[in-house]
C-alpha cells in the first residue's frame, strides 16, 4: 500500500517554487507559488500557470483535473510500462495512485528541472549506469521485460531511463567528460540496425540546418543523443514539451503544425526560431516520420526567457496513426506543399524563405536517405 500524500512541494532547479495538492471537493489539483519564486523567479508554464499569487485550479476537463506541466514529468510509452510493472510486484498499480502520488515517485530522477518532495521511497535500484559495456545487460534485461516474461529487472531499467519517454527502452548515461546522454535500445518488434538508421536520419536533419544535440552510436548498435536539460555547468533546465505547453494528451494526437509555429512564436518571440520550427515540420513531411506528436518538441526556459530545444526523436517511421502524420496540418495528416507554404507565410516566412527550405530540405535527403517523400 502507497503512503498516501496530501501535498507536494514543487522545486525548479532546486528551489522552492510552489504547492501542489488536490482539492478535497473537486479532486482536481490545486497549485499555488511561494512568495519567494513570485518575487525572483519566473512562471513554470505562461499557458498555464502565469506568474501571480493566489490558487490556481486545474481544469478538471482536461488531464482528469491535473496541471499539464507536472504531468510532463511523468514517464510515457517505456516508463510507465516499467513503473506498473513494478506497482504490480507490489500488489498496487498506477490507476490507483493519486496523482501526488505519482509525482513523489518521479521525485528527482525526472527529465528537466522540476522536482518533487516528498519522495515515494522504494522504486528503482540505485545503480548508475557506469559503462558502457553494461549497455548490453540493460539491452538484455529490457527485452525480458518487454516480453511479458517474469524474469528481468523493471526497477534496474526503470532507474536508469531517467524517466525518459517514448515508447522504446531507454538508459541515462554519463559520458568521461560529464556531460550527460540518453542511450535508446531496441524493442522486440524493432529491427537489429534500429540504432544506425536513428542515427543516420538525426545526421540528415543536422545537415537539412536543423539544430540537434550531440548524437553518436556505442558499441556500433546503441543510439546515444546528449541531454538538452543540462547547462554546461552540469545544472538542469527547466524544459517543457510542446504537449504540456499546450495543455493537450498528446496520445490524443489533437496538435497541428499551426499550433506548435504559433506556440514558437508567442514562447521565443523570436523569428529566427519560428523558422526553425518551420523547417523541421518540413524535415518531418519529407523523411516520413510520422512519430512527430506534441512530446517530440520542447522548449527550454533560461531565467525566464524560453527558446526552442534542440530537435530529438527525428527518424523514419512511415506507419504512423492511419498512416498520417501525428501532429496534422490544417487538419490534414499528410499534407501537400501547398499547405506547407502556406502555414510559413501566415505565420509571416516570405515565401520565396519557404520555398527555399523545401528545396534544400529535400536535396539533402535525396543524397543521404534511401527513401524519402518529395513534396
Amino acid at each position: 500500500m502507497m503512503a498516501d500524500i496530501t501535498k507536494v512541494t514543487v522545486l525548479c532547479g532546486g528551489v522552492q517554487a510552489g504547492t501542489l495538492q488536490l482539492d478535497p471537493s473537486s479532486g482536481v489539483c490545486v497549485f499555488e507559488y511561494d512568495r519567494a519564486w513570485l518575487a525572483g523567479g519566473f512562471s513554470l508554464s505562461p499557458t498555464e500557470l502565469p506568474l501571480q499569487s493566489g490558487l490556481f485550479y486545474a481544469d478538471k476537463e482536461k488531464l482528469d483535473g491535473r496541471f499539464a506541466i507536472f504531468e510532463d514529468s511523468l514517464p510515457d510509452g517505456y516508463g510507465l510500462y516499467l513503473l506498473d510493472r513494478i506497482l504490480r510486484r507490489q500488489n498496487t498499480s498506477l490507476k490507483e495512485l493519486t496523482p501526488l502520488q505519482r509525482l513523489s515517485i518521479v521525485g528527482s530522477s525526472g527529465m528537466g528541472a522540476l522536482s518533487y518532495r516528498p519522495v515515494m521511497p522504494g522504486i528503482g535500484k540505485q545503480k548508475e549506469l557506469e559503462e558502457e559495456a553494461r549497455l548490453d545487460l540493460l539491452q538484455n534485461e529490457a527485452l525480458t521485460v518487454l516480453s511479458e516474461r517474469e524474469a528481468g529487472d523493471p526497477e534496474l531499467l526503470y532507474y536508469n531511463s531517467s524517466n525518459s519517454g517514448g515508447a522504446r527502452p531507454k538508459a541515462a548515461f554519463r559520458a568521461q567528460d560529464g556531460s550527460h546522454w540518453l542511450v535508446k535500445f531496441r524493442h522486440t518488434y524493432d529491427p537489429a540496425d534500429v540504432g544506425k538508421m536513428e542515427l543516420l536520419y538525426m545526421q540528415t536533419a543536422r545537415e537539412c540546418g536543423v539544430n540537434i544535440p550531440r548524437i553518436g552510436l556505442l558499441r556500433d548498435k546503441y543510439f546515444a543523443i546528449e541531454r538538452f536539460d543540462y547547462d554546461g555547468d552540469g545544472r538542469r533546465l527547466h524544459v517543457a514539451t510542446a504537449s504540456a505547453l499546450l495543455k493537450t494528451d498528446f496520445r490524443y494526437q489533437n496538435v497541428d503544425y499551426t499550433n506548435l509555429l504559433a506556440l514558437t512564436g508567442y514562447l521565443t518571440q523570436d523569428p529566427v526560431q519560428v523558422e526553425e520550427m518551420f523547417r523541421r515540420m518540413v524535415v518531418n513531411l519529407v523523411v516520413d516520420n510520422k512519430d512527430d506528436h506534441a512530446k517530440n518538441f520542447s522548449f527550454i526556459c533560461r531565467e525566464g526567457k524560453w527558446s526552442l530545444a534542440p530537435a530529438y526523436d527525428i527518424t523514419y517511421s512511415p506507419a504512423g496513426s492511419n498512416g498520417e502524420h501525428a501532429t496534422s496540418l490544417y487538419f490534414n495528416g499528410n499534407p501537400d506543399l501547398d499547405l506547407v507554404l502556406k502555414a510559413g507565410v501566415e505565420i509571416r516566412i516570405p515565401l520565396s524563405r519557404c520555398k527555399e527550405i523545401v528545396q534544400q530540405v529535400e536535396q539533402v535527403c535525396e543524397k543521404m536517405l534511401p527513401v524519402f517523400n518529395k513534396l
